[in-house]
């Protein structure tokens, strides 16, 4: 598959995406400033295209004003300014600019290597992304709904949403693929649509205001999107008409799926009001290929993307990680709560919840509870504990919480947390083995039980964690109270959600001061 970005013959060559479906032709820049245009008028496009002929772009200069590093500096951020929106143009040009105390050379040697590992890093994305859909979708062919370009257009040579869309095709995990046109210059209808005939890929295009009806009716498993820019908390800058997508999708219950190289991830960034939004030319909304579709002088409001808030977007599938901030929205709202009544103090506790099948996510090892975001949620596989996202620690008591996804039918959330009535009765009761409530109301907030002692397993605090799991799930019965105490140690809760296990440890807390206030000893 021939690249849509290149280096040949020491000038930038582009598919000019301008030209399509009608001819497919390459636009050849010799200069900074034809760069610079061919990014403005949208000959080259999309977020990781553009960062690519960025970084072209800088060889361009270095090669042009050699030993005069205070021109390329310039003409560089002119460059990274040609468009505002996504973070990976500014990106790039950085990463290249960081080589030109050591030459032309080494300025096109490191964007070439950028070239390279474009490629690299969207086919390992798209294959994340697709196990990702497999497993929010279920089995059988999946019927995905796109919009704008996010293929081999809008990439060095291969893509990312439309990547992944590829990469189920070539599974043969895909029914069909409806893509929205994207108004107003059509990237859907012009771009999407050529590179799935060109891949034999069953596809459809709608306007855009029919992909909402689509999701309503039922007609859509999965809707995947690119991303120009993502905050570090997993807000999503994208084409403009992504944001209606994202609302429809969550009141239809389907998954929203971001797929985007780390290179978009802005973790400077964490307000999504501060990311600049494109306005382009408002002819490109009053007229259509050159003729006016409405009357002399109408205003118009053009922008180029809007923002999708966190809380709609299911995952954000990276090369390296999946970022799950609709779950993250909830995550570190309760840590938080609990952080702040001095259940979590420090970096103590942790807390999860069930994906689907054998994944969960899991606090990170070693983070402060009360300022979680959705980049400290690590994907673990419940029946070894492992990470799935590469590089990642998990927190240290994963195997408890592996344990009670493996061992309780419907179990979706744990936590594990340090409350103090609860820790000093399990530091009292420590070889006990369980403590009995027997005559407090409180334990109604567990859920109907069984008549007879409410008893709840007190655990040996081992040093090795797997231990305290083995013990736990030893103890597991169905009629279980679904809490534990750890000697010396704290507490874990669970229930079918992450609500139901946090006010269960609230229940506990208090049963646990209660035991305490009474004098009663029920072990």
């Amino acid at each position: 598959m021939r690249r849509s970005v290149d280096w040949v013959d020491g000038e930038v060559h582009v598919v000019d995406q301008r030209a399509l479906p009608g001819e497919y032709r390459i636009a050849r820049l010799g200069t900074v400033e034809e760069v610079v245009a061919a990014i403005r008028t949208l000959t080259v496009r999309g977020a990781p295209a553009i960062g690519a002929a960025g970084a072209l772009a800088v060889a361009l200069s270095a090669r042009a004003h050699g030993a005069d590093l205070a021109a390329v500096r310039a003409e560089a951020e002119h460059i990274a300014a040609a468009r505002p929106t996504a973070v990976n143009l500014a990106w790039a040009v950085r990463r290249v600019l960081a080589r030109l105390p050591d030459g032309p050379a080494a300025v096109l040697a490191e964007a070439l290597a950028l070239l390279d590992e474009d490629e690299r890093v969207d086919r390992e994305m798209s294959a994340r992304a697709a196990d990702e859909v497999r497993a929010l979708c279920g089995p059988g062919p999946v019927r995905v709904l796109t919009h704008c370009n996010t293929g081999r257009f809008a990439t060095v040579g291969w893509g990312t949403a439309l990547g992944t869309v590829r990469e189920l095709a070539r599974r043969g995990e895909l029914d069909s693929v409806l893509a929205g046109e994207t108004r107003p210059l059509l990237q859907g209808a012009r771009l999407t649509a050529w590179e799935l005939a060109e891949a034999g890929i069953p596809h459809r295009i709608c306007v855009d205001s029919a992909g909402p009806g689509a999701l309503a009716a039922g007609a859509v498993d999965c809707v995947l999107v690119g991303a120009d820019r993502i905050t570090a908390l997993g807000d999503v800058a994208n084409k403009i008409g992504t944001y209606p997508l994202a609302l429809a999708a969550a009141r239809a219950g389907v998954p929203f799926v971001v797929v985007a190289p780390e290179s978009t991830v802005d973790e400077s960034l964490t307000d999504p009001a501060a990311i600049v939004l494109e306005e382009r030319d408002p002819a490109e909304v009053t007229t259509f290929a050159g003729v006016p579709v409405a009357p002399s002088g109408t205003a118009a409001y053009n922008p180029a993307f809007d923002v999708t808030p966190r809380d709609l977007v299911t995952a954000i599938v990276t090369e390296r990680r999946t970022l799950r901030p609709a779950l993250g929205f909830g995550v570190p709202a309760v840590a938080a709560q609990l952080y702040g009544r001095g259940w979590l103090d420090g970096t103590a506790g942790n807390l999860s919840v069930r994906l689907d099948g054998d994944r969960a996510v899991v606090t990170a090892s070693g983070r402060s509870k009360g300022a979680l975001t959705a980049a400290d949620l690590i994907t673990v596989d419940v029946t070894t504990g492992d990470a799935l996202d590469a590089g990642a620690r998990p927190s240290a008591e994963t195997s408890i919480h592996a344990a009670l996804y493996r061992a309780v039918p419907g179990c979706g959330a744990v936590v594990h947390a340090h409350p103090p009535a609860a820790t000093t009765a399990a530091t009292l009761l420590a070889g006990a083995g369980t403590v009995v409530f027997d005559d407090f109301e409180i334990v109604k907030g567990f859920g109907p039980r069984p008549a007879g002692p409410f008893t709840v397993p007190v655990l040996t605090n081992h040093a090795e964690v797997p231990r305290i799991a083995a013990d736990l799930a030893a103890r597991l019965t169905p009629d279980a109270v679904p809490a534990a105490l750890i000697d010396r140690h704290g507490a874990t809760t669970w229930g079918p959600d992450l609500e139901t296990a946090r006010n269960r440890m609230e229940c506990l807390e208090m049963l646990c001061a209660l035991q305490l206030r009474t004098g009663g000893d029920r072990s």
